[in-house]
């Protein structure tokens, strides 16, 4: 199963960033596909709370626009939602003691943990932090 990180989702949304059409055609793919895919919920949460940002564009997505869109996503009959396990702290706790992971980094380690969790076998992301956690596959859909 592949997973989507926060970046591709955000890319695919807002047409005027530099990785619109790569993104949603990379969207497009796991949504019309016929193998199961997966967006883990702190991913979601990031989504809804970056693309809804006043700070951050002139024309933030209304928020009943952005739960559209996760909907939207999640409507595709292969499409999964990554939650925590039962084994979700240990795993998390794994992670930040291998990779030296504090601070603000604890939350890729969340989403890594709950891939681990799941079987997610890559996760999709632009975001090259994942590095630090090696057990998880990662794949930038939006390069070559």
């Amino acid at each position: 199963m592949i997973a989507v990180d926060t970046n591709i989702l955000v890319y695919a949304h807002r047409p005027e960033t530099a990785f619109h059409a790569a993104a949603a055609g990379s969207m497009r793919e796991l949504a019309e596909g016929s193998a199961n895919w997966s967006i883990p919920w702190p991913c979601i949460h990031e989504f809804v709370a970056t693309v809804t940002r006043h700070n951050f564009w002139t024309d933030p997505t209304p928020g009943i626009r952005a739960i559209d869109q996760v909907r939207a996503w999640l409507g595709a009959p292969t499409a999964r939602v990554l939650a925590e396990t039962d084994h979700h702290l240990d795993l998390l706790a794994d992670l930040m003691m291998h990779g030296q992971i504090v601070g603000a980094r604890v939350h890729d380690a969340r989403v890594a943990a709950l891939c681990l969790g799941h079987g997610v076998r890559e996760l999709w992301t632009a975001d090259r932090d994942f590095s630090r956690f090696p057990q998880l596959r990662t794949r930038n859909p939006l390069v070559g």
